[in-house]
């Protein structure tokens, strides 16, 4: 049987992947995208996403999407208010539209760009196992159903714990020394009203030290909510999440001197309790240049969630990556290096941004570091 071969496969059909294969399209360079999930509906895309001006904006410009995704954004979700553990209101700043920085459902951006690329692009149920080089700057990919194809141009858009990596770096992740517990309140305002004041209009902040509650008013009314604590990587083994309840009571044994309001958040929650360490990749990582590989997104510089750039860096990755190959055709190392000159830099900046403000959030005067860093930013 004959090998398929792509003149230029994706791996990751998450949002920088997707940017990437729709500014290629409109650039008139097709590619194959393949994803492990079974279906775009397969799972939850998570909460809401804050798209930046310098970088996720600017992306889904170079996507041709950019009034489609005004038409999506969230009124009223920039709000941010910052509380502590005694459920002290210590900022509430409003939702102005002035912020730049609007606020969209993650599920309905990813929609937006699949519904962009023409029909097959994604391939779907597509688990990659492993790739190796052959020569010319070429590859073999492996697939989890035992199949193979051929690649002149591989791109590792497959997030933390990229199969494509290894062809590039041996760095893998690292556990940050935060772990999140995250729940869902669906329809708060009317199931969980006192839940639904205590998060407002937007995003909250309720820091102590080496813990706290970040949570965000989704756009279909209910409240999604991390609970974030420092503790070691295996604090998690002992707990059977499967047990709501019992998961539950651990959890909260953590807040036992908080603020009934805030405990709400997670006792009033519907649904499982799902568990997360948060890993990054070392603040600078970086490659030497191989022919027709590269990475993008968390697979080139996963970091924490706390400079709240994840999502756009992955996007405006596969925006340059792809204004890149489109502008150097026929020579794909130069469009290489021109596009991983951009990216290490950026990503080790924004690396070192959300590890000090990890350290910021949960250090033992929280949440004052996050009012500061709030007030120089004023």
């Amino acid at each position: 049987m004959t090998t398929p071969h792509h003149p230029l496969a994706i791996i990751g059909g998450g949002l920088g992947g997707l940017t990437l294969a729709r500014v290629l399209h409109v650039n008139g360079v097709e590619a194959a995208v393949f994803d492990l999930d079974a279906s775009p509906a397969a799972r939850t895309q998570g909460g809401m996403l804050d798209i930046h001006e310098d970088s996720g904006q600017p992306a889904l410009r170079a996507a041709g999407l950019y009034e489609e995704f005004r038409a999506l954004v969230h009124p009223g979700g920039e709000a941010t208010r910052v509380l502590d553990k005694a459920a002290t209101v210590l900022l509430d700043d409003p939702d102005d539209g002035t912020s730049g920085r609007p606020e969209i459902d993650r599920g309905q951006l990813r929609d937006l760009l699949l519904n962009s690329l023409p029909e097959g692009t994604v391939r779907w149920g597509a688990k990659v196992t492993g790739a190796r080089p052959l020569d010319g700057g070429r590859h073999e990919v492996t697939l989890a159903d035992g199949t193979t194809f051929t690649t002149d141009l591989l791109i590792g858009a497959d997030g933390a714990w990229s199969r494509v990596r290894p062809l590039l770096s041996d760095a893998r992740p690292a556990y940050t020394g935060i772990s999140f517990v995250e729940v869902d309140l669906p329809d708060a305002d009317l199931r969980h009203p006192v839940s639904a004041e205590v998060v407002g209009g937007g995003m909250l902040m309720a820091l102590g030290a080496g813990k706290g509650f970040l949570g965000h008013r989704e756009t279909d009314g209910s409240l999604h909510i991390y609970v974030a604590l420092t503790v070691p990587e295996d604090e998690f083994d002992g707990v059977d999440f499967t047990d709501t309840e019992a998961a539950k009571t651990y959890t909260l044994g953590h807040f036992a001197d908080w603020d009934k309001s805030l405990r709400a958040l997670l006792g009033d929650a519907d649904g499982p309790l799902t568990p997360r360490r948060i890993h990054a990749l070392p603040i600078g990582h970086r490659w030497d240049r191989v022919p027709g590989v590269t990475l993008l997104g968390d697979a080139a510089h996963l970091m924490s969630p706390f400079a709240g750039v994840g999502a756009n860096l992955a996007m405006l990755d596969g925006a340059d990556l792809g204004r890149a190959l489109a502008a150097h055709p026929g020579d794909t190392e130069a469009a290489l290096a021109a596009y991983e000159e951009k990216l290490f830099p950026r990503g080790e900046e924004s690396a070192a941004d959300s590890a000090a403000n990890g350290e910021l959030m949960f250090r033992a005067d929280a949440p004052q570091g996050i009012l500061d860093m709030f007030a120089g930013h004023a």
